[in-house]
């Protein structure tokens, strides 16, 4: 009989009983896949569906085999493989931040592409296919990360390739190890990457003449990533938002319980508020801010607090002293007047940049605002410092704002606790700020999102197995058995200032003030705000009753008769 510290040892990487209870959760798979212990690749057909964009004819001139072989027509499963491909050889590679079921995504590629392919890892990320750094994944390691929370199994980084000579070592990187495909696992800005990468090597990469297929999964918690009807949500938004449900609406319980705090708390999500909203949706919390609301009614920073401030002081009218605000992440970016100094910094820090790096912190503020139009410099120069510091640090990547920086929580409390005094002195007023973010990224995925990566690997599989190139991979019909499908990238790409140039890239999905689940939250709000109605979804649930919930706010936006999802 084993010892209680036999057992405790075997807990140890990533053995906890939990870990390996949902490594046997059964997953189901769309019909199209067949079996799902032993699924299918599928075949591919146009649909009468051709997406283009304001700038479609700009991409066309840019990217002319992607756009001439696929026609930005949509992709639809089309019936079983009759005879799949044999000896191809697919690396496969995470991008950008980490999200719940990226693991499930090469489980699903490595099971479609089967025994007679060849599946390669690719560490860490974009940066790891510059440098060549690929490994062979085999079935023993498909067992161990089934189900499992993180991107620690390939590892990640933010690399965007973006230099000729980046791709050429990319180009490298396939001809040494004789790359059939690759498939991109990330965000709107890792799938453009995807598009540029399956333009550049469409052909004339092998002896032969051809080229190397590239394939993305739609990867992020943020859920700016959506088309519609033909993508209704990223992966690893699910895990995400109930990992953040569950712990406001603890908070949410402990303002009851306590009576006298206020807890204004920032959720992950730079651009769109689509987390915010559905944290709202499952919780609702006295106040949330919506950032595409606020851009579209043109709210200044001072009608947001006094928003708030009116709403703290009538529920203490009530005996209500307590209470939750929900802010995106990005919010600071929508508010008009912070949006347009936010877009000329960017444009005099990339203009300007190696002046400004070689001056002292204390310098900087004023070295840019001698640069900036006089109502910018006005406007920065009445920021506190605290602000000004994160508005000029330095930016990511792909040139923009590092926002998940900005204490805006804070900067809101000290502002509403001034307006709560002017309206009311007697009002008490305690607040506490908090900032989810990466407790939701890697856990281990709900089964929305288990199911969901998975049946997107096999279509990823699918999609190389079927010879096609520069497309997105992506499940729909999702409460009622999931259909394969792909989306032509080159048919999503808008020209966007970056780096003070243009860039093509994919667009954001930001909430949209008509769609049902902004109309619902409308709808409900004045009540949440008026008195406590709250409620606490708990923890993610892999088994029961209400494990098989879909997010909230795509079950009202896909026109879904429940909460349920039904793949296969």
């Amino acid at each position: 009989m084993s010892t209680l510290t036999d057992q405790l040892l075997k807990m140890e990487k990533h053995n906890s009983l939990f870990e390996s209870a949902v490594r046997a959760l059964p997953l189901p798979v769309c019909a199209a896949f067949g079996n799902a212990a032993n699924p299918q690749a599928v075949t591919f057909a146009n649909t009468s569906r051709i997406l283009s964009t304001q700038d479609s004819d700009s991409v066309a001139k840019s990217f002319p085999n992607s756009v001439g072989a696929s026609g930005n027509a949509v992709l639809a499963s089309a019936g079983a493989h009759p005879k799949a491909a044999q000896g191809k050889r697919v690396a496969v590679l995470f991008s950008g931040g980490p999200a719940a079921g990226g693991h499930n995504v090469v489980c699903g590629l490595k099971r479609v592409l089967g025994p007679g392919n060849t599946l390669l890892g690719v560490k860490p990320g974009p940066k790891g296919l510059i440098k060549g750094q690929l490994f062979e994944i085999r079935d023993a390691d498909i067992d161990g990360i089934l189900n499992t929370g993180g991107f620690d199994y390939l590892g990640t980084d933010r690399t965007k390739i973006k230099t000729d000579a980046q791709f050429n070592h990319v180009r490298d990187t396939c001809i040494n190890h004789k790359l059939d495909a690759i498939v991109v696992i990330g965000g709107d800005d890792s799938n453009t990457n995807a598009a540029v990468l399956a333009e550049f090597l469409f052909k004339d990469v092998k002896p032969d003449g051809s080229g190397v297929q590239v394939i993305g999964v739609p990867k992020t918690i943020d859920g700016d990533l959506q088309i519609g009807d033909l993508l209704p949500i990223s992966f690893g938004f699910d895990t995400a938002t109930k990992i953040y449900g569950e712990m406001v609406g603890n908070i949410l319980q402990d303002t009851r319980s306590s009576l006298k705090y206020w807890h204004f708390i920032k959720l992950m999500g730079r651009s769109a508020s689509h987390v915010t909203m559905e944290v709202a949706l499952q919780t609702k919390p006295a106040i949330t801010l919506i950032s595409e609301e606020v851009a579209a009614k043109r709210q200044s920073l001072s009608a947001i607090v006094n928003q708030i401030a009116q709403t703290v002081v009538a529920r203490a009218y009530q005996g209500i002293n307590h209470g939750v605000v929900l802010i995106p992440e990005g919010l600071i970016e929508f508010i008009p007047e912070m949006h347009d100094l936010i877009a000329e910094l960017n444009d005099v820090l990339a203009q300007n940049a190696a002046e400004f790096e070689a001056l002292h912190t204390q310098a900087r503020p004023m070295f840019v605002q001698n640069l900036l139009s006089a109502h910018n410099a006005a406007l920065l120069a009445s920021l506190p410092d605290y602000l000004v510091n994160m508005l000029l640090a330095e930016r990511d990547s792909h040139g923009n704002l590092q926002v998940s920086l900005i204490p805006t929580e804070q900067l809101l409390i000290d502002m509403t606790a001034r307006a709560i005094e002017d309206i009311d002195a007697q009002v008490p007023f305690s607040a506490h700020s908090h900032f989810l973010g990466y407790e939701g990224r890697c856990g281990a995925p709900t089964l929305f999102d288990a199911a969901y990566t998975y049946n997107l690997g096999l279509t990823a599989g699918s999609l190389i197995l079927d010879g096609r190139t520069g497309y997105m991979a992506t499940v729909t019909d999702l409460d009622q058995g999931g259909v394969p499908r792909a989306i032509p990238l080159t048919g999503l790409l808008n020209i966007e200032r970056r780096h003070g140039k243009d860039e093509f890239v994919i667009e954001k999905a930001l909430v949209k003030m008509d769609s049902p689940a902004m109309q619902y939250f409308v709808s409900r709000r004045a009540d949440w705000a008026a008195e406590d109605r709250f409620c606490s979804p708990g923890p993610r649930q892999l088994w029961g009753s209400v494990a098989n919930q879909m997010p909230m706010s795509v079950a009202l936006n896909s026109g879904a008769q429940s909460l349920m999802f039904r793949i296969g």
